[in-house]
């Protein structure tokens, strides 16, 4: 079965920088669009990050673009997502998601088939 399993959330100091990062297995990594979301307490669902499976093309919330690089390893079916300059209102449960194929841009949870377990990230001011 498809497993998506989140690590590299925490408790950081604004300003400072974390790491996620998504290992996938079950499923052929490759061909599959990789995002992010995150979710803040008594807010939907939003729309962080997504790479392209076929172009390495990352695409970016306004929140985050020039903080925030999405990557990704196929060879280890994993992703990653690189936050620095962290704000406290960064602070959310952070998801990977995948999305089989898909040459377009991507920003609508409903649009990706798999997702993690979640990792909190909170910023303290």
């Amino acid at each position: 079965q498809v497993q998506l399993v989140e690590s590299g959330g925490g408790l950081v100091q604004a300003g400072g920088s974390l790491r996620l990062s998504c290992a996938a297995s079950g499923l052929t990594f490759s061909i599959y669009t990789t995002g992010w979301f995150r979710q803040a307490p008594g807010k939907e669902r939003e729309f962080v990050a997504a790479i392209r499976y076929n172009s390495g093309y990352g695409y970016y919330a306004d929140s985050v673009k020039g903080r925030f690089t999405i990557s990704r390893d196929n060879a280890k079916s994993t992703m990653f997502l690189q936050m620095n300059t962290l704000k406290p209102e960064d602070t959310a449960v952070y998801y990977c998601a995948l999305k089989y194929g898909g040459g377009g841009v991507y920003r609508l949870p409903n649009e990706y088939d798999y997702w993690g377990q979640g990792t909190q990230v909170t910023v303290s001011s």
